[in-house]
């Protein structure tokens, strides 16, 4: 979370979901010391979370059910590899056919990280 603060700045809130790996004293402390709501939403309504809810499924469908790991670290580096793949060369519908990253050099020009 540092690591995503320090490229991307602090954001005001964070959705989460209600998970037992986002209702943790670790990360209300951290994000009270920073400034930042944590909004969990309704237990039962995906819905309200539909972007991380998407980006979750497809995660899960095209890396974590289709490899046997054997470590952490293959885990994370195919991971990696997944995420490049995605923000930098698959076309979103969403997006007009293009790459998040193209996406956010058109829409944003003069923004870093």
């Amino acid at each position: 979370m540092n690591e995503l603060e320090e490229v991307g700045g602090a954001p005001l809130s964070i959705d989460l979901d209600n998970g037992p790996e986002l209702i943790t004293t670790t990360l209300a402390e951290w994000a009270q010391s920073k400034g930042i709501a944590l909004n969990h939403i309704q237990p039962g309504k995906p819905t309200q979370n539909a972007y991380v809810e998407r980006f979750n499924k497809t995660y899960r469908t095209e890396v974590l059910d289709c490899y046997v790991f054997e470590s952490l670290q293959e885990v994370r580096d195919m991971t990696a590899h997944w995420l490049r793949r995605y923000n930098h060369h698959r076309l979103h519908e969403s997006l007009g056919r293009i790459p998040p990253v193209e996406y956010r050099v058109k829409q944003f020009p003069n923004l870093y990280f």
